[in-house]
């Protein structure tokens, strides 16, 4: 079957995964409201095109905090990549590189920082969870500056693990042959078989609730690298992480993976790129699998997105070159997007070029009386 758009790749994938791994990687907390609703509610915004402008040259090259890349999509970070396919964030490090975009790596991942850094050049970002021990949070802090990446994605959404409903009944653990690569050797535990998941009762043992903004100010007293706050979703947050230094924000509900009934992040962006007032650049991570989601959200204020699920997807059917063909086709339908928007630059995508469900609330039927 010749693949023609990135959410194929999910069905390929679920034939292909063990069910307890495909699921791990699908699911959303509890009822998944929100996890149908990232997707949905890009249906919710329609294109205002503009015509008869000379589309004849796209220029779709952007800056993310100092970094030339080719387009404004970007990878995410999403755990255990080896359980989708056997070379896992290595391929993924390459795919990014080859398109010449970032790769952000999960603190979680089954590669570690140095093995990604050795695949060879790209702009990485290296994604982290506070655990209580901050000696190991300062190490693994200092060995990602070491190993050249440019900037820490703090998450802020998980002080405890969300109620994913299909890894209780899996039994979710990391399959034996694997290991938190990062962690190898620090005496942290392991994620065994737990009466419901094993990642969860994980958390419960290693990651710091006591977490605040004062170790958003803790962090930069570690390192020098801008530190992105990953895990925003309203005005309030958006302009305390402005205060407390953050370079940059990531308006993600962590892939409807943490609490059930929280906006899809494209409802959000809005309201957290104004409240940022261009003071930092804001993107947007969760539910994009088109060009046009890509368009939505810059036209909604994003300064670019980053993909999750489409990367450990087609990864897990064509390994690297499943993620170079994600890529590959998410930046050919947002330059046609562009195109056919009358848009050459992504300075000249505005809010005028879409209209939204909620630019014009439906009337109201008259009370009954």
């Amino acid at each position: 079957m010749e693949i023609t758009n990135v959410s194929e790749y999910q069905e390929i994938a679920k034939q292909k995964l063990p069910k307890m791994v495909y699921d791990y990687y699908a699911s959303g907390a509890e009822d998944q409201w929100t996890l149908h609703e990232n997707r949905f509610a890009f249906t919710k915004i329609l294109f205002r095109p503009r015509i008869l402008i000379d589309v004849s040259k796209i220029d779709m090259t952007t800056t993310v905090l100092g970094f030339k890349i080719s387009m404004p999509i970007m990878i995410a970070p999403t755990a255990m990549q080896k359980m989708a396919h056997p070379e896992g964030e290595y391929a993924t490090a390459r795919a990014a590189s080859a398109a010449g975009t970032i790769m952000t790596l999960s603190s979680w991942a089954t590669s570690s920082v140095e093995e990604v850094a050795s695949t060879g050049p790209g702009i990485r970002f290296f994604q982290l969870y506070v655990y209580k021990d901050r000696n190991v949070v300062a190490q693994l802090v200092r060995r990602a500056e070491r190993a050249g990446f440019k900037a820490i994605a703090l998450t802020v959404d998980t002080p405890r693990l969300g109620r994913r409903e299909a890894d209780i009944k899996n039994r979710f653990t990391l399959p034996p042959f694997l290991t938190l690569k990062n962690f190898e050797g620090l005496d942290l535990g392991k994620m065994d078989k737990a009466d419901d998941s094993g990642l969860a009762s994980y958390v419960a043992g290693q990651i710091d609730r006591s977490l605040s903004w004062k170790d958003v100010k803790w962090l930069q007293t570690i390192t020098k690298l801008p530190i992105l706050v990953k895990g925003v979703l309203t005005a309030e947050d958006t302009r305390i992480a402005i205060q407390a230094g953050a370079a940059g924000i990531i308006v993600s509900n962590h892939g409807a993976r943490q609490l059930d009934y929280v906006p899809a992040t494209i409802m959000a962006l809005e309201e957290v790129v104004k409240a940022a007032q261009g003071r930092v650049p804001v993107f947007l991570d969760g539910g994009v699998r088109r060009g046009t989601d890509v368009f939505k959200a810059l036209a909604l204020g994003a300064s670019g997105i980053f993909i999750g699920r489409p990367v450990v997807f087609s990864l897990a059917a064509e390994g690297e070159a499943g993620v170079r063909k994600v890529l590959s086709m998410l930046r050919e339908e947002f330059e046609l997007t562009m195109a056919l928007s009358g848009c050459r630059s992504l300075k000249e995508i505005t809010r005028d070029h879409i209209m939204t469900e909620w630019d014009s609330p439906h009337p109201r039927p008259a009370p009954r009386l």
